[in-house]
């Protein structure tokens, strides 16, 4: 089995540096304009503007991952907190810095695409990539997002899925972006290559006095894993892998994980406990082309939620009209 976490090589992983790989979004400054139509996603969106858009970004991923894995579920996980914030600003999103990074300068580096290409396709793109250069699958991705002008972590707080959630808190939380229970489960096959830090399972792994309202059961190895790696006097930087059987590589034993009692956090254990959708759970443990198609058409969905129900709002630079 490999490690279930690597407190030297992966700890810059919540670092904003690391964790952000597009943290240079929060140096953009985003202007809004006058309402107009809704806006249209497109595969070729780009095509007359940044044509080689994707293949700059995705070198630029391809490159980072090379550096540190760290950036894949740093991204996959900025991606899901972009979309459930109906396209907030980025420093709303994830706090962090201003730096630079490679994607962004990659894009804006070639003189057709200077500050032509918003960071919410940008990272679309990476998503997209970092699931495949990590063993998922390849997609294509619909273009044309607009950045949001407006920042509120009272709004990240509120709209994002907690770790102790349960069926129906998670499925009112995916509605209200336009997703289904099966969009939901998923998009939580991301924890394959995921991580978490003490305090998200803390409360799942010993008793307190005041109990989680509800904790799936757990198989007993893997809590006893678990305690070792977050002891009651635990180290903030610490953190445990959510796959702990391929957390390097995007597949489906995270569904695998759940039928064995080894989800770590509530809220993805409750998937496999509850009948409503332990079914799903199974055939998406059994057949990983199953799980795949169903988590693109899902990627794809969440990726356009929230874009039709506001005008339009341009970022700094020549907007794509």
């Amino acid at each position: 089995m490999p490690p279930l976490f690597k407190h030297s090589n992966l700890q810059a992983m919540e670092s904003s540096n690391i964790f952000l790989l597009f943290s240079s979004l929060l140096s953009l400054l985003i202007f809004p304009s006058p309402p107009t139509a809704a806006a249209q996603l497109s595969q070729n969106y780009y095509s007359s503007i940044c044509p080689n858009v994707e293949s700059l970004v995705h070198a630029a991923v391809a490159h980072k991952l090379q550096l540190s894995f760290a950036a894949a579920p740093g991204t996959l996980r900025l991606f899901f907190h972009d979309c459930f914030v109906r396209r907030s600003r980025p420093d709303a999103v994830a706090g962090g810095g201003g730096h630079r990074n490679r994607a962004k300068a990659a894009v804006d580096g070639d003189p057709q695409c200077t500050n032509k290409v918003s960071c919410a396709d940008i990272l679309a793109i990476a998503a997209r990539d970092v699931v495949s250069l990590t063993g998922g699958p390849y997609y294509q991705v619909e273009l044309g997002r607009l950045d949001g002008r407006v920042t509120s972590k009272a709004n990240v707080k509120h709209n994002l899925p907690g770790p102790g959630y349960n069926l129906d808190q998670l499925n009112a939380v995916f509605a209200a972006n336009g997703l289904t229970q099966t969009d939901m489960i998923a998009l939580s096959g991301a924890h394959t290559i995921g991580v978490t830090h003490c305090d998200k399972f803390i409360r799942r792994i010993y008793r307190f006095k005041q109990p989680l309202a509800f904790n799936p059961p757990m198989n007993l190895t893997f809590l006893r894993q678990m305690r070792q790696i977050c002891p009651l006097n635990y180290n903030p930087s610490t953190f445990a892998m959510l796959d702990p059987a391929t957390p390097f590589k995007f597949d489906n034993a995270y569904y695998q994980n759940l039928q064995k009692e080894m989800g770590l956090l509530a809220s993805d254990q409750i998937l496999f406990t509850d009948q409503r959708s332990r079914g799903l759970v199974n055939w998406f443990a059994s057949n990983q082309t199953a799980f795949e198609e169903a988590f693109v058409a899902a990627m794809t969905k969440l990726g356009g939620s929230g874009l039709r129900m506001r005008p339009k709002e341009r970022f700094g630079g020549s907007a794509p009209p």
